[in-house]
């Protein structure tokens, strides 16, 4: 019975609970009234405003039981743009008046249970007045439940699906129900906006998540009242914050505030009667867009007739843009790019029509038709092109453009795709590759708009690359590759894996710059997908199979994944065993680089660096720069939210000074965003070889099979690979490659034959004749820079955007003509260099506005410069930049904006003369009328309202006015809240900053130039301290540039005399003061009083010697060590003795040096007495007065005495300044110059020596400067850097010792341990900073005695070349039996007796050279064969004399130099030996001497060699590499592998032995079973019949199988793997009986 009665009571209380869902009964119209209002702007009052404001009746009423009418009656619009609160809002009267029809047309919508449906409306009602009554909607959207007060989900609104939090009070008092909905506006499942241009943007997650740079949010209040059927909503009240900072909101931020109010009025019989039209579905309560997108922000246009105001905009552009920008232009530009936008294609075509044989017209009009970014656009330029009526490089232009700023729709992809395989493009390559790449942006920019993009799109692509693949098409691949790589699809990894090596594919027999392509195609994959890339990247780069750039190149994917500690741990642990250099070096500063990095997209993965770096070797650190490497550098500042990051990769295979590969990369920061700027990559690949190879060096039969018969004694020898002769280049804007081109060995032959062809010398011929004529040209071009946006509805029903737009527009007129006596013949080729000596040229060009033109010719021709005609050029360029807040339809706009502007003028005149014959040349500027103003600069921050119906009511208020009181807002937080009550108290006044105007001018003396910056400022930062606050108000900058007071110059001149005419070039006389005279002493004695008088008079600063004691003393206390290990003194080389020691010759060597200097001084204080001088320099200004102002340089050579003068001197009348340089050669060892400057050169001298010797025991070179006194100027600079100098060397890696040095000398001794190598060590005063083993990136070409081995001889340019060569190729050498590999590592070469060894080899197939070396059984003397081309030589030692022999016929030296009949190859005498030089073939010097010998093979060699010299690739770790490819860890097994054995022992060769795998002898007991061993590398032993007269150990490797197999362990026994290493004896010398095989 109980459990009845509490069923009953239950069932009494839910029928009596209160029902929350808003109710509109039938029969019953509610009117409400209704006011919104959007405001942006910064919060703090005083500042200028934008907005708009609604005010309304709203009268609701239903039709059936779910379906409603809604009407807005009375509506009034007003627009807003003044200082807040102060003005007023002014109603926009024609503005409402021309939408009041629209706007009181009754909307249908569905609801049902508080949720909002389906919306219908007419036809008639627009779909901006449309999404206005959707903001009367989005209040009524009510989620309510019964049976929770709080909760959270997710609410559909007129802004897209975001997250809503629901709080639910009743107030029993009132009987009234509160409901409190607040949206998190920054967290949606489904946001509605719309994006424009940051399609290749990345959002950077983690750069907004301490700061952030939007913040949005909405409140909604409800105040109902409750009834058992539903309740009356009386008063509802919305407040949405949008709040958007470039920095961090911290330091203020711009708002857009919007705020609704619908309260309840009455209850009315009468029904909302709906409009006789039809009703349409209109969507449902989300926000729908419009013409938001074509219309700009930056200025609002009434489109009445597109077609018209097109050509109105275009003919401005043309006339006012000829030789000097508008100002407006960039304006004016955007103003063209937006009526495009409305046009059709009809429209288009039919300007095309009017404009395209108009060039100017037709430039501007392609110009603007790409940044238009409409299908449209893209498929009249297909048509157009297709049609003939587009040049290619017009077509490309505007082509790429168009492709980056399109819409990506289905489609535009569609229309992209139909013109990628039209058949006319495809018989152009660079315009068809173009075009593909296109399409695959065109789908990246689709997937990003829509995330649910479908694969099908891709489906040609992985058809074309199939079909490539299996053609082995390499071009169809690898644009392919690139295309996929571009769209960054997921669905493109398994069609990219079938190309990537390593994969269990056939990839492995494409080019390498196919698998590169394949794996930098995952980039941007990658970006989407990390976790499906890494694993793929981590593979290929531990793979130690693959070819060493496909691990680099991989490695720079596996780090764009942002790998995980445990990830880069694994990959730091497998690097300690890495077998190549350049792959260990390239990871390892990878690594490196990114423990540096700050952005914080980075911060784990430069966290996970910092523990991977700890676990590495830091003497990977110390590679040399030929060594793959990896740079990455970044700057972020996280409270402006900005930052910008730099990669640069430099890949390399072998150490040549041409990296195989190079790549940079720019990335940006911005307001939580980033993207890739800019990346360029270029492949050098077999490029030198191309450019560098000889023809003779080309594929020879006769030449390979006589090599391969030489080579075939060599076991299982296996060719590298070759090397295709190919570059290419690619670069990347945005992430996205946007032009690509490969160079092979065809194209560098065409380009050569177009360049020494007929061709050239008629293209060199019309281009000399245009300039003797006149060359005319103006120009004109447009850039819309760029253009972001974002477009979000707000509450209101009206859409907020945030967007920065950039435009340019530059103009050049240039006018050049050139005179040339005596004309140039008809036929230029037959030109001899005589005739060109007798040719004197003139050229002319001017730069000045074109207005000036009649008074700057007037001038000109009345000083007469030149007879011939005038030319003029002119060259200026204008900016805009917008970004703005605000509301933006194409009925109205309120906003707030910051406005840049700039633009510059360049006006100016040259006149160039070369008289050949006389040896002078003149460069002359001449005079030229400049504008007011050369450049100007201005910012400014404003709020603009205007709407469509009344243009000229557009309101524009600075953002910041210039008022002497602003009213300040303490309390930032309730800003929000005031808004729509102007009638709050005011806070106390704060006083503003007054506007800071400044103006600073400068006159250059002589040429009577005055120039001024006038600058303005009026900022915020009175209100805040904040950078936002000192942005906003007004800035300006403007230079101006305009004669001074004085004599007119007429021009500048710079002139230079060479030969024996330029003593008469001077315009003033030479002359020193010689103090032996008396007029000299009494010279000097006035001088040195002036001196003393000036000291005297020059204040003392303390600061610097406090500062400088107190930097010295804490720098001593730490890091610093007082007493230094001793260093080697230095000692001088002298007459082929070397002196005493440094120390305690210093003051002998000093004062002979001194002695010897002065000497030469006495003899002749100035050479211009002796001898004339070399040449002359004059510059100077040319005045009306004919005063001379400017300065002479003399330059003399005393060649007797070795003696070097140079004198600069003022030619002013009474300027006594002088520069005088003085350099004596004293010795080969040694060289002195003094530098004295100022009055008759007696003021201030700097004493420079250098000399050569010897430190320790390495060949060294030390530098002193002295002096007696100097500017004050540099004493105080150079006290100040002194204070940097122990931190910096620190840093830097040198040791820092405090020392009592000379307090006025400097002295810099280098000392060279080796050619590749120096020590050094500075001594300053107070301070010594050293040190060692510093590698240098070329050989330094000095010999053991000081003195460089550079001979200057009738063969200097042959001399030049070699040490060019001897600086970046390779080098082998033997001494004493001790070899230095290619790779600088030294190994002992017990050689056999008589037996060839492959010194040095082409390892590729083309076998383009081989050397081989013989030690001779009875003088024991080296002997080299070297084969190549058509001819063997050989070189061997008769006693000490080198000798050569060529096809067995010995040449006599006598008969050296020998050249080839090819000319690419050439022996020649050297030093005690012979050289043969053949650079084309690959071998860049053999040099053979009696007991010595070296090779070096060209940089384009380098990885291709093999033999006992090693690959000449850097890689120590893989240096005994037998001839088939395994790596041997003993170098005598690996020198004997390189043996060629004989067949037998008859052999003419006289060798004796063979290699063979031999036998452990001693039992072995292996897993616990006798095994019997051979060994799996080949080891030297005598021929049958012959015994060993002399041995040596060598330790080889041993496979083993038990003594009870009946396996034939010698089948295959060098590919078996290693069981144990034991030491066995390898023959090098044998004797055979007679009775031998």
């Amino acid at each position: 019975m109980r459990a009845v009665v509490l069923a009953l009571t239950l069932a009494f209380v839910a029928s009596q609970q209160i029902n929350l869902v808003p109710e509109f009964a039938p029969d019953k119209t509610y009117v409400y009234n209704y006011e919104a209002l959007l405001l942006g702007g910064l919060p703090q009052e005083g500042l200028a405003r934008a907005g708009i404001k609604v005010n309304s009746k709203v009268h609701l009423s239903a039709v059936t039981e779910n379906t409603f009418l809604m009407k807005l009656m009375d509506p009034l619009i007003h627009e807003y743009a003044g200082i807040w609160p102060k003005d007023p809002f002014v109603p926009a009267t024609k503005l409402t008046s021309a939408l009041a029809a629209q706007l009181q047309i009754p909307i249908k919508f569905e609801y049902a249970n508080g949720v909002v449906g389906k919306v219908f409306a007419p036809a008639g009602v627009s779909p901006t007045v449309l999404n206005l009554h959707r903001g009367i909607l989005n209040i009524l959207q009510l989620n309510l439940k019964r049976t929770q007060n709080i909760y959270e989900l997710q609410e559909a609104g007129a802004q897209g699906v975001c997250r809503t939090h629901y709080v639910i009070n009743e107030d029993p008092k009132t009987n009234h129900i509160t409901v409190t909905k607040s949206k998190d506006l920054s967290h949606c499942q489904e946001r509605i906006m719309k994006d424009v241009g940051l399609a290749y943007t990345e959002r950077c997650a983690e750069c907004t998540k301490r700061v952030k740079s939007l913040i949005e949010t909405a409140t909604y209040n409800y105040i109902m009242k409750p009834s058992s059927t539903g309740a009356l909503i009386t008063e509802a009240t919305v407040e949405e914050v949008h709040q958007f900072s470039p920095f961090n909101e911290i330091h203020g931020a711009a708002m857009m505030e919007a705020k609704q109010i619908l309260a309840f009025v009455e209850i009315e019989k009468t029904p909302v009667v709906p409009n006789k039209a039809d009703y349409m579905a209109r969507g449902s309560l989300q926000y729908e867009f419009s013409t938001e997108i074509l219309q700009t922000p930056i200025q609002l246009i009434k489109i009445s007739n597109a077609p018209a105001q097109i050509v109105e905009v275009l003919k401005h552009l043309v006339v006012n843009n000829v030789a000097m920008v508008h100002d407006d232009a960039p304006l004016k530009f955007v103003q063209l790019v937006q009526l495009l936008r409305a046009a059709t294609l009809e429209n288009i075509e039919d300007i095309w029509t009017q404009f395209k044989n108009e060039p100017v017209y037709r430039r501007w009009i392609l110009d603007a038709l790409p940044a238009v970014g409409t299908p449209v656009i893209v498929k009249f330029i297909k048509e157009k092109f297709l049609a003939g009526e587009l040049t290619l490089p017009e077509f490309i232009q505007a082509l790429v453009v168009a492709l980056q700023m399109v819409t990506a729709d289905l489609d535009t992809i569609q229309l992209t795709a139909s013109l990628a395989w039209h058949e006319k493009l495809s018989t152009i390559p660079a315009l068809h590759d173009v075009v593909m790449l296109g399409y695959g942006s065109m789908i990246a920019k689709h997937c990003v708009e829509v995330p649910t993009c479908s694969a099908e799109l891709l489906g040609p692509i992985h058809e074309i690359a199939a079909e490539a693949t299996s053609k082995n098409n390499i071009p169809e691949i690898t644009l392919a590759l690139k295309v996929l790589g571009n769209a960054g699809h997921p669905a493109s990894l398994k069609p990219i894996m079938k190309l990537l090596p390593g994969m269990r594919t056939a990839a492995t027999s494409l080019p390498l710059s196919v698998q590169v392509d394949a794996i930098l195609a995952l980039r941007n994959i990658a970006k989407k997908e990390p976790k499906l890339v890494q694993p793929v990247a981590l593979q290929l780069v531990l793979d130690r199979s693959l070819h060493p750039e496909v691990r680099m190149v991989a490695c720079i994917v596996l780090f764009e994944t942002k790998p995980s500690v445990a990830l880069m741990s694994s990959l730091a642990g497998s690097l300690k065993t890495e077998t190549n250099m350049q792959v260990a070096s390239f990871t390892y500063s990878h690594i490196k680089s990114l423990t540096r990095i700050t952005a914080p997209d980075m911060a784990a993965v430069a966290g996970a660096a910092h523990v991977a770096i700890k676990l590495l070797s830091p003497k990977l650190d110390r590679l040399s720069f030929q060594f793959s490497r990896a740079l990455k550098f970044d700057i972020y500042h996280t409270p402006l939210m900005v930052g910008a990051a730099g990669s640069a990769y430099m890949i390399n295979d072998a150490a040549t000074i041409l990296p195989r590969a190079v790549v940079a990369k720019t990335r940006a920061y911005l307001a939580g965003a980033a993207a890739d700027v800019l990346e360029i990559g270029v492949r050098t690949e077999g490029i030198q070889e191309a450019l560098l190879k000889s023809p003779a060096a080309d594929e020879s039969v006769d030449r390979i099979t006589k090599i391969k018969r030489t080579l075939r004694a060599l076991i299982n020898w296996k060719a590298l690979p070759t090397s295709q002769p190919l570059a290419s280049a690619y670069v990347k804007l945005f992430g996205q490659e946007v032009a690509f081109a490969r160079i092979d060995r065809t194209i560098i032959e065409q380009a050569i034959s177009l360049a020494t062809g007929p061709k050239s010398r008629e293209l060199l011929k019309a281009a000399l004749k245009a300039l003797q004529e006149g060359i005319a040209l103006q120009y004109a071009k447009p850039l819309l820079i760029a253009e972001m946006r974002r477009i979000l509805p707000t509450a209101v029903g009206l859409p907020m955007e945030l967007s920065m737009y950039s435009a340019a527009v530059g103009a050049a007129s240039i006018n050049v003509q050139a005179t040339i006596t005596p004309p140039l013949p008809e036929e230029i080729e037959t030109m001899t260099l005589e005739q060109l000596k007798k040719t004197d040229v003139q050229l002319q060009a001017e730069a000045r506005p074109r207005y000036t033109f009649t008074n700057a010719l007037n001038t000109v021709c009345k000083y007469g410069f030149q007879k011939h005609n005038l030319s003029y050029s002119y060259c200026s360029i204008a900016v805009h930049k917008f970004a703005v807040m605000g509301v933006n339809t194409a009925l109205i706009q309120a906003a707030v904006m910051a406005r840049g502007k700039i633009r510059t003028i360049a006006p100016g005149k040259v006149a160039v003369r070369a008289d050949i014959l006389k040896g002078n040349y003149k460069v002359e500027a001449l005079p030229v009328e400049v504008p007011e103003h050369i450049a100007a600069m201005s910012f400014e921050t404003l709020a603009v309202a205007r709407n469509i119906e009344d243009p000229t009511a557009e309101r524009i208020v600075q953002l910041v006015p210039e008022l002497s009181l602003q009213n300040r807002q303490t309390d930032l937080a309730g800003s929000s809240s005031e808004i729509l009550d102007p009638e709050m108290p005011p806070e106390a006044p704060v006083r503003a900053s007054a506007p800071f105007d400044k103006t600073l001018c400068l006159a250059v003396p002589y040429i009577e130039i005055k120039g001024c910056v006038e600058v303005h400022s009026h900022n915020a930062a009175f209100i805040r301290n904040d950078p936002l606050f000192y942005i906003i108000g007004q800035h300006s900058a403007r230079a101006t540039v305009a004669r001074a007071e004085g004599p007119t110059v007429e021009r500048l001149e710079l002139e230079v005399q060479v030969g024996p005419r330029a003593a008469e070039r001077l315009l003033k006389q030479i002359s020193l003061i010689d103090e032996e005279t008396p007029e000299g002493k009494a010279f000097l004695l006035k001088l040195r009083e002036i001196l003393e008088t000036e000291d005297k008079n020059r204040p003392i600063s303390s600061e610097s010697n406090s500062n400088s004691s107190s930097s010295s003393s804490s720098m001593s206390s730490s890091r610093v060590t007082e007493t230094a290990n001793p260093i080697d003194p230095f000692k001088k080389f002298h007459k082929d003795q070397y002196m005493a020691h440094h120390g305690s010759s210093k003051a002998v060597s000093s004062g002979s040096a001194a002695s010897s200097f002065e000497r030469f001084q006495k003899q002749a204080k100035y050479l211009g007495n002796t001898v004339p001088p070399v040449f002359v320099i004059i510059a100077r200004a040319v005045r009306v007065d004919r005063k001379l102002l400017g300065y002479q340089l003399a330059a003399f050579f005393d060649k007797p005495s070795a003696r070097v003068q140079l004198i600069a001197s003022s030619i002013a009348e009474n300027d006594n300044w002088k520069l005088c340089a003085d350099g004596v050669l004293l010795s080969k060892h040694k060289v002195t110059t003094k530098v004295a400057w100022g009055t008759e050169c007696q003021q201030y001298a700097v004493i420079t020596k250098a000399e050569a010797g010897i430190l320790g025991e390495f060949p060294a070179v030390r530098l002193e400067w002295e002096w007696e006194e100097l500017p004050i100027l540099i004493t105080n600079y150079a006290k100040k850097l002194s204070k940097h100098i122990p931190m910096a060397a620190l840093q830097a890696g040198f040791r820092f010792e405090r020392a009592t040095n000379s307090e006025k000398e400097i002295e810099l001794t280098v000392a060279l341990p080796s050619k590749r190598s120096l020590n050094v060590i500075v001594r300053v005063p107070e301070m010594t900073l050293s040190r060692i083993a510093i590698p240098l990136p070329v050989t330094v070409p000095i010999n053991p005695d000081g003195t460089l081995s550079i001979h200057i001889d009738q063969d200097i340019l042959f001399r030049v070349q070699n040490y060019i060569y001897d600086c970046t190729t390779a080098q082998c050498s033997m001494m004493q039996d001790t070899i230095t590999t290619f790779n600088n590592r030294r190994y002992k070469n017990e050689m056999p007796i008589s037996c060839y060894q492959v010194l040095a080899q082409d390892c590729t197939p083309e076998l383009k050279f081989v050397v081989l070396l013989k030690k001779d059984e009875e003088s024991e003397e080296n002997h080299l064969n070297i084969k190549l081309a058509d001819i063997n030589v050989d070189l061997y030692a008769l006693g000490t004399q080198a000798k050569v022999k060529i096809n067995e016929m010995e040449v006599p030296i006598s008969s050296l130099p020998y050249q080839h009949p090819s000319g690419s190859i050439q022996i020649r005498e050297k030093a005690d030996g012979l050289s043969l030089y053949a650079s084309g073939h690959g071998l860049q010097e053999v040099y053979f001497a009696s007991g010595h010998w070296k090779i070096q093979v060209a940089d384009w060699m380098k990885g291709q060699t093999c033999g006992l010299c090693g690959k000449a690739d850097g890689e120590i770790r893989q240096e005994y590499t037998t001839p088939s490819g395994y790596l041997t860890k003993n170098s005598v097994s690996f020198a004997h592998s390189w043996v060629l054995p004989a067949e037998s022992c008859r052999d003419a060769s006289q060798c004796r032995m063979k290699l063979e795998s031999v036998k452990l002898e001693k039992q072995v007991i292996l897993n616990g079973q006798e095994s019997k061993c051979y060994s799996v590398e080949p080891v030297l032993r005598c021929l049958p019949g012959c015994k060993p007269i002399r041995t040596t150990p060598v330790t080889i490797g041993y496979h083993c199988l038990s003594t009870l197999s009946n396996l034939n362990m010698l089948d295959g026994i060098y590919e078996k793997s290693v069981d144990l290493r034991e030491t066995t004896d390898a023959h090098v010398a044998c004797r055979c009986s007679e009775q031998c095989a």
